[in-house]
């Protein structure tokens, strides 16, 4: 993905050095021109990336914001479960959840894939607290389908995201348990990356970028799902134990991210966060889906295109 041009001058610097002082304009490579905005430097970056990508980014403190794509329908993959997330502290706020309700984890409530209570004995009993934390970090399956009942299940998630104004743009289809159920029934001649791609019934969610990022920028300022169910969350998201290679990877000292990922190798992978640039809290909302490259390199895409777009604000 990052491919290096070599040039060599062998013969002709001597002569041309005697005959004519290099100036210091010529000695040295013109600097890449600077972007004219952020949707220019979108525009010019989304469309060498071999996948379905799109992306929202907004500057939260200069408002500016550019999208490519923003309002196409991708692959959840594991994002959907930040609304999971944000739906349960909204309901700690109202009183009929409390973040330190232990709940037992049965044999019958493990799942595959991503996470570490699948690696525990039955009867280990996390506290809500714990359950939203691992749904987030480590993405966890288990945790998540225990969120999603403490919820109120698939249907209240959907009723809530309509009621908050995001039908249009996030939903959820399925619980991780029912996901794992169709893939496991498919035969072995049948092709998985296919059904990721493009047939919904075998997606965790549908979300579309910009809704995912209005989303992000409400709990950034603080307003979804309150004060405090905000920075429960910006805390959780703080702690992210994947993903390095995607937004974080190529920013400077000092630049953090909250973030959440997505993953279905090797055809999908998302991640849409919080940049804490110099210049102040940058939402990126950024989503891989078909992916046609290596895995690792769609990955070091979208970390340098997010390494630009914090280029050009801290500019």
């Amino acid at each position: 993905m990052r491919h290096a041009i070599a040039a060599a001058l062998v013969l002709t610097t001597a002569a041309c050095t005697a005959q004519a002082p290099t100036s210091p304009a010529s000695s040295t490579p013109a600097a890449s021109a600077a972007p004219a905005s952020l949707q220019a430097l979108l525009d010019a970056e989304l469309p060498k990336i071999p996948a379905k990508a799109g992306i929202w980014v907004k500057h939260l403190t200069t408002g500016e914001e550019g999208a490519v794509n923003a309002d196409e329908t991708f692959n959840s993959a594991s994002v959907i479960k930040i609304p999971v997330a944000v739906q349960a502290l909204e309901m700690v706020d109202a009183g009929t959840k409390n973040l330190a309700t232990r709940i037992t984890l049965r044999a019958e409530d493990v799942r595959g894939g991503s996470g570490i209570f699948r690696y525990h004995d039955p009867g280990l009993q996390p506290t809500l607290r714990d359950v939203l934390l691992q749904m987030i970090i480590t993405s966890d399956n288990t945790a998540t389908d225990l969120a999603v009942a403490q919820v109120g299940g698939v249907a209240a998630v959907n009723a809530w995201l309509a009621a908050k104004g995001y039908a249009d743009g996030m939903s959820l289809t399925q619980t991780t348990g029912d996901l794992f159920a169709k893939y496991s029934a498919l035969a072995p001649s049948d092709d998985r990356d296919a059904r990721t791609n493009g047939d919904k019934a075998y997606w965790l969610g549908a979300l579309t970028p910009r809704a995912t990022g209005r989303m992000l920028e409400a709990i950034e300022k603080r307003e979804l799902p309150s004060k405090a169910g905000a920075e429960e969350l910006v805390r959780m998201l703080k702690a992210q134990q994947s993903g390095a290679r995607r937004l974080p990877h190529f920013l400077p000292p000092g630049v953090s991210v909250a973030h959440k990922t997505g993953d279905f190798p090797p055809v999908l992978a998302n991640d849409v966060g919080i940049v804490y640039a110099k210049s102040g809290p940058i939402v990126v909302s950024f989503f891989l889906n078909a992916i046609t490259e290596p895995y690792g390199e769609a990955e070091d895409r979208m970390g340098r295109v997010t390494q630009a777009i914090v280029a050009y604000f801290d500019k």
